[in-house]
């Protein structure tokens, strides 16, 4: 069926409807609407089935995406799924978060003369269309085993482990410290880059197949490490990173400067129809306040587009370096600008000003420089060059760092690189500890949600390994 393929010089790249700025600015409501079963063909007909997919390259899930374009150009869209969800454990998920612009799209072959394929916009069509007929079916073990596996965390990292591990059998049990699984995807990502029933359908899949939740419970307060050992074959860590990193200067203690995470925390709570205190009262709802958001990252894009929608007077995003050496998504940027957020680029804050409260930011310009050993030009300040912006809201959105994990479990030989994050034999990702396992952020500090589902996969694959051995000599110890 060549002739439904190759077709990126006579189909221009079509995004699918995108909501008017005016509209979503009201609401949480995810902003592109779902593609028409003839578009999503026809976009996907642009592939150019390249030789060396790039694409695929520089996708962390090495997902197949030149065969599952294919397919749905074709109408195989059963196929397409089963093909997508063989190396995604949340496809779906993928398709509305990953910054495509970075990844998949970014490297796309045709991107330089014809625009690349919308390769994130088909993912997310291809895997909502399988729910809707169906196809989606809970990961049901063939053979059950005896063996069972405690997983701290259950965020994508945690997520995509438990669903392999089920699905070859193992006794799979979760701990997660808050009240709903799904880590960032359900308390630090909005809904309208991730509608939450999203999550809760996968969630409600992994039940399904027989995975156990212990949501509530945090290791260390509950739990002790030496308990879960001894109550499991294997444990993963999964918990992600969350420590909020913070900056010194004059009035970073001010009241109304928060951390981003505590701030979209506070936002997806009530939209769930939590009771949250510290929003009722206004500290963390920026409706009718002047907000900067200091930070580049998607986490800075998160926080200034709720500000947004819950109708603040201004907001500002203040970032040292400009927009092309941002660390967060073009198209996230783009995304704010529309809905009236304002940049301001090459700016460093120097102290928050304000007495019983924060009522502005201290800033001076910055001059980009020469390029450090990472190729990014190191920010350099300008002499004289400080101005002062106005707000009664400010929001630090500077990264995370991990938290003291063998204080926070009580387990002192676990050990720890020079960052905070866990250690690991990165051949078999296990720790310090015997049958313990690390993945995602944890090890490799604060990434992708892309790069957290990899490493489950991945380490569910060595956990399986370690678990196989470890039967095996119990067989050969007991004959």
């Amino acid at each position: 069926m060549v002739e439904k393929l190759l077709r990126f010089v006579s189909v221009a790249k079509e995004m699918p409807a995108k909501r008017p700025a005016d509209g979503r600015r009201q609401d949480f409501d995810e902003i592109y609407a779902q593609y028409a079963a003839d578009r999503a063909q026809q976009q996907a007909s642009r592939c150019s089935q390249c030789g060396i997919p790039y694409c695929q390259i520089h996708c962390p899930l090495q997902n197949n995406i030149p065969d599952w374009l294919k397919l749905t150009a074709e109408g195989r869209l059963e196929e397409a799924y089963e093909v997508s969800s063989a190396t995604n454990t949340f496809p779906e998920i993928c398709g509305r978060i990953c910054p495509q612009d970075r990844l998949c799209e970014g490297n796309c072959v045709i991107e330089k003369g014809f625009e690349s394929v919308t390769i994130g916009s088909v993912e997310k069509y291809i895997t909502d269309t399988a729910f809707e007929r169906g196809w989606v079916q809970p990961g049901l073990p063939r053979r059950e085993l005896a063996q069972s596996v405690g997983i701290v965390g259950a965020g994508p990292g945690g997520l995509a482990a438990a669903d392999i591990l089920r699905r070859r059998g193992y006794q799979v049990h979760v701990y997660d410290r808050y009240d709903r699984a799904g880590g960032l995807l359900v308390y630090g990502i909005p809904g309208f880059k991730l509608e939450k029933h999203i999550v809760t359908r996968r969630y409600d899949l992994l039940v399904a197949a027989g995975v156990k939740f212990h949501l509530g419970v945090e290791i260390g307060r509950d739990l002790c490490m030496s308990d879960l050992r001894q109550r499991h074959d294997a444990i993963l860590i999964a918990t992600g990173v969350y420590k909020a990193r913070d900056m010194q200067m004059p009035g970073v203690g001010l009241p109304s400067v928060v951390p981003a995470l505590d701030y979209l925390t506070a936002s997806n709570r009530k939209g769930f129809g939590d009771a949250v205190p510290e929003f009722d009262n206004g500290s963390l709802d920026a409706a009718g306040r002047h907000v900067v958001v200091i930070g580049g990252g998607d986490t800075a894009m998160d926080c200034v587009r709720t500000a947004v929608r819950q109708g603040a007077k201004s907001v500002k995003c203040l970032y040292r370096r400009d927009r092309r050496n941002m660390p967060g998504s073009q198209r996230e940027v783009n995304h704010a600008e529309e809905e009236g957020v304002e940049f301001v680029w090459q700016a460093a804050p120097d102290a928050f000003t304000g007495a019983s409260a924060v009522k502005g930011v201290r800033a001076h310009r910055i001059h980009l420089g020469m390029a450090d050993s990472t190729g990014r030009q190191t920010p350099q300040p300008i002499e004289g060059s400080s101005f002062t912006l106005k707000a009664d809201l400010v929001i630090k959105a500077l990264g995370f760092d991990p938290e003291d994990m063998p204080a926070m479990f009580d387990t002192s030989d676990l050990a720890v690189t020079r960052w905070g994050t866990v250690k690991v034999d990165h051949r078999s990702m296990m720790t310090s500890l015997d049958g313990v396992f690390a993945a995602g952020d944890i090890v490799r500090g604060a990434s992708l949600v892309v790069w957290a589902i990899r490493d489950g996969r991945d380490a569910a694959d060595q956990m399986h390994s370690y678990l196989q051995a470890k039967a095996s000599q119990a067989l050969a110890r007991a004959s």
